[in-house]
């Protein structure tokens, strides 16, 4: 999400007549995208404001004043004090405030401090196309809606980024088909509850009913009818290019009709992987978190997904030692965990934060030091049972996106599969499917075949077997 505020930002600020550098030392402006999930995101922006402060110190008395700003949800949260601690921050900017950054820049190249932290019901940013800095242009991000209407008891997300609201689906495929031109391979549909989407900017869509919530599972809000839906974006998006594979996260384990987990099925450009945030496997633990299922509910929906979807990969998140968690909690997550065995995990110690629900009702008394240990079981579980998981592919042959050179070695070459998981390979001569005889190397952007002959709990290793498109592949099967 951050990496997709960078570029929206960035968009802007390159219309107003700024030009990029990477070089610290040449810049007259830096600006900070922040976030606040965690209170380990916040120190390490405070730790680097450390390191401008001394960058700011010593700059050239010849030169205009170095202008620092922090964006975002920190910004959002933490307006005062980030403009109050040391005077070191000249500009503000929150979520919804990035078109009103020139002006901010502006304020602050006459030496005032200048802030915009009010929070938008509507601004998605659908008329900015974003400038792409993801490496080699290969992967994109496209944000899709902005905010949650959860209100997940441990979460900061509400307070810092507002309510739901989705971006016209019109402008999304337009943006999508940019990128498919400038020819990237992969688009990653972003929101921070993605699979709520709702577009209300047609009015013969206005009075459609709401789809009905994954079986056993509540929400705090009552039922939103009208507007076009996931499903629906999902399917144009997917037609634009059938070389490119659609992802999208993050989504809320509550938001999966049937009809969306068809669609993943059916078209062979949408991956089948999907991020199922659990939060926790007590049921206590997750009526305390408001996440609206029970652990009977949530494990129901992932035999349905597996079923609908065979071969998904899976993936979730995963707090320990949160607001009154015995060891009995923590151990139906471990449970968890094994029950499900997924291919890919986030895994943290809570973090308490300001504002949120948990904070006002609820006491944060897992100790420090009884928070790491469950999370280095939680984090010992996961990658056991991960290892499983993608041990169970040694021996098949994955579709892989070449990324790029592998970080460890120039010999081999880097790239994910379908269900997003790292696939290291050598870097060698290889047949083109389509046939005509002739030996070449596999690039960034293009998709090969991969034989998988070993597995960890992170990575696949295989030997290349052929250059082929998603078309090509999903005929074979």
């Amino acid at each position: 999400m951050n990496v997709s505020d960078t570029e929206i930002a960035w968009a802007i600020l390159r219309e107003s007549g700024y030009t990029r550098t990477r070089e610290l030392e040449e810049a007259d402006v830096i600006l900070l995208v922040t976030c606040s999930v965690r209170e380990k995101a916040e120190q390490t922006i405070w730790n680097r404001l450390r390191h401008l402060k001394a960058l700011k110190a010593r700059r050239h008395r010849g030169r205009p004043p170095l202008r620092i700003g922090i964006l975002g949800c920190m910004a959002e949260r933490l307006k005062e004090e980030i403009l109050h601690k040391e005077k070191l921050v000249d500009i503000v900017a929150g979520p919804d405030a990035y078109r009103d950054l020139p002006r901010l820049l502006a304020v602050a190249e006459s030496g005032q401090q200048a802030a915009n932290v009010l929070l938008s019901l509507d601004e998605t940013y659908a008329d900015i196309l974003p400038v792409q800095t993801s490496a080699g242009g290969i992967t994109a991000f496209v944000s899709i809606m902005r905010g949650c209407d959860n209100m997940c008891s441990y979460c900061i997300v509400p307070f810092t980024r507002g309510r739901e609201r989705s971006r016209p689906v019109a402008s999304i495929l337009q943006e999508v088909r940019v990128l498919s031109d400038q020819g990237v391979k992969e688009v990653t549909l972003l929101g921070q509850n993605v699979n709520s989407f709702r577009d209300l900017s047609e009015v013969q869509f206005q009075a459609a009913p709401a789809p009905s919530l994954s079986r056993g599972f509540t929400t705090v809000y009552k039922a939103k009818p009208g507007g076009l839906r996931f499903v629906h974006l999902l399917d144009q998006v997917s037609r634009i290019d059938p070389e490119m594979r659609i992802r999208f996260t993050s989504p809320h384990p509550k938001d999966f009709p049937d009809e969306v987990l068809q669609l993943i099925h059916e078209r062979h450009n949408i991956c089948k992987q999907l991020h199922l945030p659990a939060q926790s496997g007590s049921t206590r633990v997750l009526q305390a978190m408001q996440r609206g299922y029970t652990r009977e509910a949530y494990i129901e929906l992932v035999h349905h997904v597996r079923k609908c979807i065979p071969g998904v990969s899976l993936s979730s998140d995963f707090i320990a030692g949160f607001c009154g968690e015995t060891e009995e909690d923590h151990q139906q997550t471990l449970s968890l965990l094994r029950e499900v065995r997924y291919n890919v995990g986030f895994l943290f110690a809570y973090s308490m934060r300001q504002k949120t629900r948990a904070s006002h009702r609820l006491r944060d008394d897992v100790p420090a030091a009884v928070k790491r240990r469950r999370l280095e079981e939680l984090v010992a579980a996961f990658r056991e049972e991960a290892a499983r998981a993608n041990g169970a592919m040694v021996g098949q042959a994955q579709v892989v996106l070449v990324e790029g050179p592998s970080k460890r070695s120039a010999s081999e070459l880097c790239g994910r599969n379908d269900g997003n998981i790292k696939v290291i390979f050598p870097d060698a001569e290889i047949p083109d499917a389509a046939g005509g005889g002739e030996l070449l190397r596999a690039q960034p952007g293009d998709y090969v075949l991969v034989k998988v002959t070993s597995a960890s709990s992170q990575t696949l290793r295989g030997v290349l077997l052929s250059r082929t498109t998603l078309s090509r592949s999903a005929a074979a099967h």
